[in-house]
């Protein structure tokens, strides 16, 4: 979109109630009766020259007339999307929320018990740091024994 900086892909209100299977009015009624849940990374409504560009995008032409949008849309991130699973009451909705803390349980069992390959990586990693020095200061020394050379020679 045309914010000063890079905005990840997002997903419009419209889209995401249809998603959880409430009209879109309640999503925004949602977002705006929490909105300390929904930061400018979680969610944000379009201004006009960005409604403008998307509407473009999507190929509309027809101006929403009477009885359509009086506002510019709300999207959300992925972080948004999760957030507004945990405030609406859908069936849908709930479903996701608890699929999402499933995932965050099992994420959590995933890196515990393979806290030893983390430990092992990050060792790797120091090595491979450590030998890069090695190398790079090598370099220079031979470098510098080379110019004294040279210029003994002349």
């Amino acid at each position: 979109m045309h914010r000063e900086h890079f905005t990840p892909p997002f997903l419009l209100d419209r889209d995401l109630a249809a998603l959880y299977g409430v009209e879109t009015k309640r999503v925004n009624e949602q977002v705006k009766r929490n909105i300390e849940r929904f930061p400018k990374d979680f969610c944000f409504q379009l201004d006009a020259t960005e409604h403008k560009f998307l509407r473009s995008q999507i190929a509309t032409t027809k101006t929403e007339t009477r009885g359509g949008r009086q506002y510019f849309p709300y999207a959300f991130t992925e972080q948004g999307v999760a957030m507004l699973s945990s405030v609406l009451k859908s069936e849908s909705a709930i479903k996701v929320n608890i699929a999402i803390m499933r995932a965050f349980v099992q994420l959590r069992h995933l890196m515990m018990g393979n806290g030893g390959l983390v430990n092992r990586l990050s060792n790797v990693e120091a090595k491979d740091l450590e030998q890069e020095h090695l190398l790079l200061y090598a370099r220079r020394f031979n470098t510098r024994r080379s110019i004294k050379k040279k210029s003994k020679k002349i």
